[in-house]
């Protein structure tokens, strides 16, 4: 027993240090670490499942959002730049393995706005109170930057598109329906994937310098 304590306080040390230094890194090792957290939305990008009523697609991208968030603090809004940049610029890596320009004309750009807001400002709250990196916190946040930010966006730019293409406004309870309720059940699962992860990786001490 007392080694596994002693383990577990290794662990703790261990990953102080880590997302001590991450914190102090130079410009070079946070582009490097955004791009990795880049690649990682964009593998789980490809995790897609299609429904017949709406031109959005259910994915994995939010998960990958908050865990970026969760290891570059508000940096984690630069990973989500960097994703959304070299997917327009023809790396096809949005859903669907979709890329170029008319991304920014197609229905799905408020998500992906949606993604550096909710980077920025979950990152930003979990690098300054260390308070919020406990499971009921982190769930309460991660919930409302997904429910709130994310899919709040997605559903307002998903509501202008559809108005631009078809001529006409949806209804509230159509664009509700094609661009918000649908995803609710996704976004609570990854919602609470992130919160368990988060409490496994991030420290509970103040490491912000």
């Amino acid at each position: 027993m007392e080694g596994f304590a002693a383990a577990i306080d290794r662990y703790r040390e261990a990953r102080l240090a880590l997302f001590s230094r991450m914190n102090g890194c130079g410009t070079v090792t946070v582009v490097l670490l955004s791009l990795a957290m880049s690649c990682f939305t964009g593998i789980m990008a490809q995790v897609a499942v299609y429904l017949p009523w709406t031109p959005v697609p259910v994915t994995g991208q939010t998960l990958a959002v908050l865990i970026a968030a969760m290891v570059l603090g508000r940096r984690g809004a630069l990973s989500q730049v960097f994703y959304i940049a070299i997917g327009l610029a023809g790396v096809p890596w949005f859903a669907g393995a979709v890329a170029g320009p008319a991304v920014i004309a197609g229905p799905t750009f408020g998500y992906l706005a949606g993604f550096v807001v909710t980077a920025y400002l979950v990152g930003l709250v979990l690098e300054r109170h260390e308070s919020m990196r406990r499971i009921i916190p982190l769930v309460i946040i991660m919930g409302m930057a997904n429910l709130v930010v994310i899919l709040g966006l997605g559903t307002l730019y998903l509501y202008v598109w559809i108005t631009a293409v078809k001529g006409e406004p949806p209804s509230l309870q159509a664009i509700l329906y094609m661009g918000a309720i649908p995803f609710i059940p996704g976004a609570v699962v990854k919602t609470f994937l992130a919160a368990f992860i988060g409490m496994a990786i991030m420290p509970k001490e103040r490491f912000r310098i």
